[in-house]
């Protein structure tokens, strides 16, 4: 009766075993469906050793391979008498041109700066627009905790915070650096540091006891802009990336609701929307450097001047 008992014992066990057993593991399901989420962080592809690829930088570097051939091609192809998309260019490029002197108000710092700015629009641009292409249907697909997951070969490099930071963060160090070269190390480093105003408390304090007072705060206020470098690159970055990021978010979801004829107004919409903020970006990018490249002291130089021509 023991042996009996153990033994439909052991039976029982091993039946409740292969049925756990026969539960874990479900059948692969062919129809199962593939879900894709837009996510706030971009995914990855594939790896080069322990360096991650993700989709918004494999994006990001195919734009900049289109643009190197395209103006490689173009600068063999230039002729002395324009014709085709050569006079196509020149006439943006003018046009550009005369749009960058009313912010600059001089012909020789838009010539300067021209060239950065014209590069980060058109590099802001068609990373714009590469995220709303019909290429939606190339990507990869892995199993995740809630199934089958789509991953996108190509999202816009501006709809990845790591995308749109290093352009703000190049964008003010370019500032920065364009400001020393035009007007001096020391005059740029004065503008956050402003050792000459409380300097000016020793030197003006006879005639003008003001300076007590003033010094201080012009001091203040150089500290103030210096935090506010900060605060261009926070702007910069988080405007373009979450308005990028939001317009992709809408297409998807239009798209959820109906494949075809909702979306194409949005998608017309997201093309005009991915201009604008790469205008507004580019336009940004040279005001700081317009800023940058001013000399204060100059300004102040002339406002004296004027007093003392004033009281005689």
């Amino acid at each position: 009766m023991a042996t009996e008992n153990n033994t439909v014992g052991l039976n029982t066990l091993t039946e409740n075993s292969l049925n756990t057993e026969s539960s874990s593991i479900v059948p692969e399901n062919k129809n199962q469906e593939i879900s894709h989420e837009s996510t706030l962080y971009a995914e990855p592809i594939f790896h080069i050793g322990n360096f991650t690829i993700t989709n918004a930088l494999f994006t990001s570097e195919i734009v900049v391979l289109i643009l190197i051939i395209f103006f490689v091609t173009l600068r063999f192809k230039i002729k002395k008498i324009p014709k085709g998309i050569q006079n196509f260019f020149e006439i943006i490029i003018e046009g550009a041109e005369s749009l960058c002197d009313q912010v600059t108000n001089s012909r020789k710092i838009t010539n300067k700066a021209f060239p950065i700015v014209l590069t980060v629009f058109f590099i802001v641009l068609l990373n714009n627009w590469m995220g709303i292409l019909p290429l939606g249907g190339f990507g990869l697909v892995e199993m995740g905790e809630s199934g089958k997951m789509f991953i996108p070969l190509i999202r816009s490099g501006t709809a990845d915070i790591n995308g749109t930071l290093p352009l703000a963060i190049l964008s003010v160090i370019g500032a920065n650096l364009f400001g020393i070269i035009s007007i001096g190390l020391w005059k740029t480093t004065n503008k956050y540091v402003n050792l000459k105003a409380l300097g000016g408390i020793f030197t003006k304090i006879r005639k003008d006891p003001m300076v007590l007072m003033t010094a201080p705060i012009m001091f203040a206020v150089g500290l103030i802009e210096f935090v506010g470098e900060f605060a261009k690159i926070a702007s910069l970055s988080f405007r373009l990336f979450g308005n990028v990021f939001a317009g992709e978010v809408l297409l998807a979801s239009m798209g959820a609701i109906f494949a075809y004829a909702l979306p194409t107004p949005f998608l017309l919409l997201e093309v005009f929307v991915g201009m604008i903020q790469a205008f507004i970006f580019a336009i940004l990018t040279l005001v700081y450097y317009t800023i940058a490249s001013l000399d204060h002291d100059e300004d102040e130089g002339h406002h004296e001047e004027n007093k003392l021509q004033e009281a005689h």
